[in-house]
């Protein structure tokens, strides 16, 4: 929508009223109330709400809410608004625009900015039709909802597999952890299938490492148990049963009174219509944390599914013997 002026009004609404009489253009005018962030004037930036923490380091993977508008249109060409949860991007590999990367590279985490990129650092004298015409400025509206920094990762998966193993266990160790909030994050923005890979990314590279001595093995096993645990929950999410109880029982050989995996156990157990093994783990949970509702939920749940499975097997026999009376 436009204004008499010719001003976008989504623009207009950002300017210094007392600006508008002055200059000529809509972008124009907007960059004079924004901080040029390279001092060549090519990228400019205006904080509309500050983040937390440190700037987005320059290896990491970032999610990011984005619009990018042409001037004189109150449209996005290109926006991630109708995601709930954009997917992590790879700094250098998966953001391809080379102003934006620089202009993430300002951000901290919550931060919401508006950038303004002139054609070479953006879609340069060419363009990109039929949506970006030949040397266009363009506006950016970026909001970081979180980041990893990935760079020990990407190095630690450049190594051979022997220089992995003799790497220190600090490194590894780092990595696993990084890894596993990876696939934290994925789960928790319910893409499963994708947590399932970063959680046996994780796993395999701790079995991958040959233990020097008794305390390396022991941090090893340690760093095992919460992402076999994790790996337990997110096959029940994805609806393989066989699969939870598989990571779960790999859980509880390493701690054999895990109340976690003993419910995974027991939630695993009641998916695949075996009560009484179902009970069993369940009830072992419940010794532990007598008043843990999700275990006492469960619980109920499986007495439900026990009494219909009994009603249906008593209706089954007794039709059996009533045909064989006649017979």
């Amino acid at each position: 929508m436009m204004s008499a002026n010719g001003l976008s009004t989504r623009i207009q609404q950002f300017l210094d009223p007392h600006a508008l009489a002055r200059t000529p253009s809509p972008f124009h005018r907007l960059g004079q109330q924004m901080q040029d962030i390279l001092g060549d004037g090519g990228i400019l930036k205006e904080v509309v709400q500050p983040g937390e923490g440190p700037p987005v380091p320059r290896d990491s993977s970032v999610s990011i809410h984005f619009s990018a508008f042409l001037e004189y249109s109150d449209r996005p060409f290109e926006t991630t608004s109708h995601l709930k949860y954009p997917r992590m991007m790879k700094l250098g590999r998966d953001v391809t625009l080379f102003g934006l990367e620089l202009g993430i590279l300002t951000m901290r985490k919550g931060e919401f900015s508006r950038f303004l990129f002139l054609p070479e650092y953006a879609y340069g004298a060419m363009g990109c039709p039929p949506l970006i015409p030949p040397v266009a400025t363009v506006l950016y509206e970026v909001q970081v909802l979180d980041f990893l920094d990935s760079a020990e990762v990407d190095e630690f998966f450049a190594m051979s597999p022997e220089e992995q193993n003799t790497a220190p266990l600090s490194t590894l160790l780092n990595v696993v952890d990084t890894e596993r909030s990876f696939g934290n994050r994925c789960f928790n923005h319910s893409r499963f299938e994708d947590a399932k890979d970063r959680y046996k990314q994780a796993v395999t590279l701790l079995g991958n490492r040959k233990a020097e001595d008794e305390e390396e093995k022991r941090s090893i096993v340690a760093g095992q148990l919460p992402i076999y645990l994790n790996l337990s929950l997110t096959q029940l999410r994805l609806d393989r049963p066989l699969k939870a109880l598989e990571y779960g029982h790999k859980a509880l050989k390493i701690d054999p009174n895990n109340t976690k995996a003993l419910f995974r156990c027991g939630q695993a157990y009641l998916e695949l219509f075996d009560y009484e093994k179902a009970q069993d783990y369940l009830t072992m949970a419940q010794a532990n944390k007598p008043f843990d509702v999700d275990i006492n939920n469960l619980l109920r749940k499986l007495a439900i599914h026990y009494k219909d499975c009994l009603d249906k097997e008593k209706e089954l026999c007794s039709k059996m013997f009533a045909d064989f009376v006649k017979k």
